[in-house]
């Protein structure tokens, strides 16, 4: 008998394009993908934090240059995927929140979250499609979304409004792009603890609610996330398109 063999998860000889790798998800993505062999663009506003990623994953062996990019700037980012791609990998985990009850939502919040998190992504999308499509090349595009996709939460009707919209447009891109060997999904995270996220941790009444909604008992971790972007980005999830993998300790499970 002739044992089937599971595809590779390395991705030696691939180029991943990280959008806001200086900290937290998109930092342990950066690290994922260069563990696994992968040459890393690491992309974000911050050029100070972004050279000390590249220093770090250098001396860790790994393959690692840096782009100074804005999400939200669509010609810039536009211009600069053109420049130094086509990128084989994407992943995408520039993003904001400003939470507050709906109630209070101004109209500059609504527009500065839904201008990075659904305008930006969309259009980044599209500049790494358009390099792979041009050269006749298949690609994994990973967005960064969240839990708040599947469900609503306190104070976050803004931000959960634009990750179901992350959602629909991946759905939609990888219907249109699979016949071009392009796979678009989502990890969706729960509540990670991350430097950013740290004061919302510090509120012991949300501390909780937050703790009580995970089945599994505990907050997340930077490190959770980093096997599923191994999986999407390599052949290891190659019929894996239009999906959104729920990295949630069972908080959607209800």
């Amino acid at each position: 008998m002739n044992l089937p063999l599971t595809p590779s998860f390395r991705l030696t000889g691939k180029r991943a394009l990280v959008a806001g790798a200086s900290s937290g998800i998109g930092l342990a993505a950066a690290a994922a993908l260069g563990e696994a062999g992968a040459d890393v663009v690491v992309a974000a506003r911050r050029s100070d934090a972004l050279d000390t990623l590249v220093a770090d994953m250098t001396a860790a062996g790994m393959n690692a240059a840096a782009l100074r990019l804005d999400v939200s700037d669509i010609a810039g980012t536009q211009a600069a995927v053109a420049q130094h791609g086509p990128f084989d990998v994407l992943v995408n985990s520039a993003g904001l929140a400003r939470h507050s009850p709906a109630t209070d939502t101004t109209e500059a919040d609504f527009d500065a979250v839904s201008d990075l998190n659904i305008k930006g992504a969309y259009f980044l999308s599209q500049a790494v499609a358009k390099g792979l499509i041009a050269v006749g090349k298949p690609g994994s595009l990973i967005n960064i979304s969240s839990q708040m996709a599947h469900v609503g939460g306190l104070d976050r009707a803004v931000y959960s409004a634009t990750k179901h919209a992350v959602e629909g447009f991946t759905k939609s891109m990888a219907i249109e792009w699979g016949k071009s060997g392009i796979r678009v999904n989502t990890i969706c995270p729960t509540f990670i603890l991350t430097a950013l996220t740290q004061s919302t941790f510090d509120q012991p009444d949300k501390r909780a609610w937050i703790e009580d909604k995970i089945k599994l008992g505990r907050v997340g971790s930077v490190e959770d996330i980093m096997g599923a972007v191994a999986y999407l980005a390599s052949d290891a999830s190659s019929l894996v398109t239009g999906s959104a993998l729920l990295v949630d300790g069972g908080w959607t499970a209800e």
